[in-house]
């Protein structure tokens, strides 16, 4: 298979990126892939579009792309973007390698382009809500104009810049909700799992210094007490008062369809790409099996493929497979 993938060019990589689409259409005819619980609750009714990205590390200086970038370990650059709903796995609906020091946005908007018009093209999807969900690092024109254009709603973390925290502390004490997480979620600054939080929105206008490009959302934001001790010093706080560490994103779902709570747990969801780049880096994107490039981005795009195999036999199979 490597002696095959060699011979690679872009344009066969591009075409075997084009096969795997045929592929999830044909499974997405036969299975349903992309089911919807008859609940009261919105985010049932919904398919999720999750884009993010992952350094494969290799080893090689001289495998074609290797580059050291934010993860400051020599690799490629995985690019993915997936599908899901609330009562179904995700499936990858794109996939692109890069080289290993490619901005996580180096093209985000085509990528998010391509994904939200092959979601659209699925079977099981037409007239369902369409959300594009990303991390800070896609908070950008392209990506939310992007998605827009292609009739879905955006959900997208934001950076915590001194407009975002100006309007983050108009926000009135009693509008915060306390919340509870059904399953606690595990905080990478603390290295502990927390299980409440507060959370609380307010207006703003997304990209306004762009022209043209700005666009009215609601900034969600979520507050759990700040439990580093380096940090809580040099607040010089002694337990008196609460210390918060806040995390906001923005948001084009209109408040008649999900409301605070329900928004910042839709947003949550966009964790479940990360398993599925942890999946594959522990599957077949261990290593990058050649030194050429294009064969390294045909084998993404081959096991891409098998996920989605893989996806829809365990949907097929039933019972506790379909959530796996």
């Amino acid at each position: 298979l490597r002696q095959f993938v060699n011979r690679f060019t872009f344009g066969h990589v591009r075409a075997l990126q084009a096969a795997c689409d045929q592929t999830l259409r044909r499974l997405a005819a036969r299975v349903c892939l992309f089911p919807t619980r008859a609940t009261t609750d919105p985010p049932d009714r919904m398919v999720f579009v999750d884009i993010d990205d992952s350094v494969v590390q290799v080893y090689s200086a001289r495998k074609q792309g290797a580059g050291i970038g934010y993860t400051n370990v020599r690799g490629v650059n995985m690019l993915l973007a997936v599908a899901s709903t609330t009562s179904a796995p995700p499936v990858i609906v794109a996939n692109r390698l890069r080289k290993g020091n490619a901005n996580s946005a180096r093209g985000a908007k085509k990528m998010v382009e391509d994904a939200l018009a092959h979601v659209k093209r699925l079977p099981g999807t037409r007239g369902k809500q369409l959300v594009l969900a990303a991390d800070s690092a896609y908070y950008n024109t392209d990506v939310a104009w992007a998605g827009l254009k292609a009739g879905a709603d955006i959900s997208i973390t934001i950076r915590m810049t001194p407009v975002v925290k100006k309007a983050i502390e108009a926000i009135s004490d009693d509008a915060w909700k306390a919340i509870r997480y059904p399953n606690a979620v595990w905080d990478d600054h603390t290295r502990e799992w927390i299980s409440e939080a507060e959370v609380a929105e307010t207006s703003y206008t997304a990209f306004a210094t762009v022209p043209g490009k700005a666009i009215t959302t609601r900034l969600v934001v979520r507050r759990i007490p700040e439990k580093n001790q380096t940090k809580l010093a040099k607040a010089g706080q002694d337990g008196l008062f609460k210390v918060w560490r806040y995390h906001g994103f923005v948001t084009t779902i209109s408040p008649d369809i999900l409301n605070t709570v329900q928004a910042d747990t839709a947003h949550r969801r966009h964790a479940v790409i990360e398993q599925v780049h942890a999946e594959l880096k522990a599957g077949p994107m261990n290593h990058m099996p050649a030194g050429r490039f294009n064969a390294n981005a045909a084998w993404l795009a081959l096991a891409c493929m098998a996920h989605n195999l893989a996806r829809t036999a365990a949907i097929m199979a039933g019972g506790r497979l379909t959530k796996a």
